[in-house]
């Protein structure tokens, strides 16, 4: 099958990663569909970041195969990874707070361009720079506040700062690592709405804790338990899996 053939945006089949005796991912398999908003969920300790971190090459599998948009991509290393694409959320993992927001942002686009780090010549004064860069404030809804320093952010923002340096990667696929954590429920909702938004335009996988959130906004979810896949189906095929139910959601499927 060719790379244009494969209906599948992120294709991994039988991932192995050891720790010593701890088998944190035991043969999962997981394919996302093109435009697919895909959520990968499970009691902690599952092993869902150390399957996030497989997928965006942060660390490589003992075993198994990724192959993204039909290439092979299981031992291609990170930075690799994003410039075909696949960009892991947070993978710039912190931002800088004493920088504005947009100037931010207009770093990771001069990341992406590979030109040279001049510091003493502020990112956003370059047009070449701070026009993309606005554009992806624009998207996450962040623009107005685009000559704020990124220090005096409400946590929300933040995130929505940081989800604002990943699409300045030009991503086709977002590997999304819990971007609601400790969010209050109105800054939760924005998200929500912003991963909306997203949604269709670039394939996602989406690992959060919020149920209300991740059954919103999934196209299909699948369930991870001791390093295993247990199901992948639909919201409500997940909801009324029994052996979801007593593995994972307990009650709260009810």
């Amino acid at each position: 099958m060719s790379t244009t053939d494969t209906p599948w945006a992120l294709e991994a089949r039988g991932l192995v990663k050891r720790y010593g005796q701890l088998v944190a991912t035991d043969h999962a398999d997981i394919c996302v569909a093109k435009g697919e908003l895909h959520a990968l969920i499970g009691p902690n300790g599952a092993g869902k970041t150390t399957l996030i971190k497989q997928l965006s090459g942060e660390i490589f599998s003992d075993q198994g195969q990724i192959r993204f948009h039909g290439a092979d991509i299981t031992r291609m290393p990170i930075h690799q990874r994003a410039h075909r694409g696949l960009v892991r959320s947070y993978q710039i993992t912190s931002i800088f707070e004493e920088m504005s927001v947009i100037d931010n942002v207009a770093l990771a686009v001069q990341a992406l361009q590979g030109h040279s780090f001049r510091f003493w010549r502020p990112a956003a004064s370059d047009a070449r720079l701070r026009e993309p860069a606005f554009r992806c404030l624009e998207r996450v809804r962040l623009a107005h506040r685009a000559s704020v320093l990124a220090g005096n952010l409400a946590h929300g923002e933040k995130r929505q700062l940081e989800i604002a340096m990943t699409l300045a990667a030009e991503p086709s696929m977002l590997l999304l690592d819990e971007p609601m954590a400790g969010m209050s429920p109105e800054e939760s909702g924005q998200m929500v709405e912003l991963l909306q938004a997203l949604k269709g335009e670039h394939s996602i996988l989406l690992v959060e804790h919020d149920m209300d959130a991740v059954f919103s906004l999934s196209d299909r979810l699948t369930v991870l338990v001791y390093g295993k896949p247990l199901v992948t189906g639909t919201a409500a095929e997940i909801r009324n899996d029994q052996r979801v139910r007593e593995a994972y959601l307990g009650e709260e499927a009810a």
